[in-house]
């Protein structure tokens, strides 16, 4: 499960509310309300979503006739009046329990490509940690990667 952070006014927990609020913010700004910007921030509100592209297939299911473009203008915009920030986007979110078969998949230097499931990925990492000497009895509760560190950083 990835997330795409959002910014929460305080007083407005309730995501019809936030809608509201954004809906508003957006028409300060002079933006038409549209069906499709909308749904997106349906979208958006209800789902925990990594990326632009992760929106975009998600909203594809409920209008056929959406496009990308759309979406990556929806997400400025909101990025724009404060409605969320993208510096979580790509982080992923994964527990134990996700049951996802391919949640891990590794490419080796010789091209072995490994597609682990999320419980083998669990497994794998935690036994690592404990030859390491990170962990002991403990169990693994959740890992949160960003994929988008160098390997510099």
């Amino acid at each position: 499960m990835a997330y795409l952070e959002k910014k929460k006014p305080e007083g407005f927990h309730n995501t019809k509310m936030q809608k509201e609020l954004i809906l508003q913010k957006l028409k300060k700004k002079g933006c038409r309300i549209t069906k499709q910007r909308q749904m997106l921030l349906d979208v958006i509100l209800q789902e925990e979503c990594a990326s632009c592209k992760e929106i975009y297939y998600k909203a594809k299911k409920e209008d056929s006739k959406i496009g990308a473009a759309t979406v990556y203008r929806m997400i400025n915009l909101l990025e724009e009046i404060g409605a969320i920030r993208r510096e979580n986007m790509y982080k992923i979110y994964c527990s134990m329990d996700c049951g996802r078969e391919n949640a891990c998949v590794i490419e080796l230097d010789d091209h072995t490509v490994l597609k682990l499931s999320a419980q083998r990925w669990f497994m794998v990492i935690l036994e690592g940690l404990k030859a390491y000497g990170y962990a002991d009895k403990q169990q693994i509760a959740s890992i949160t990667l960003d994929p988008c560190l160098k390997a510099d950083d």
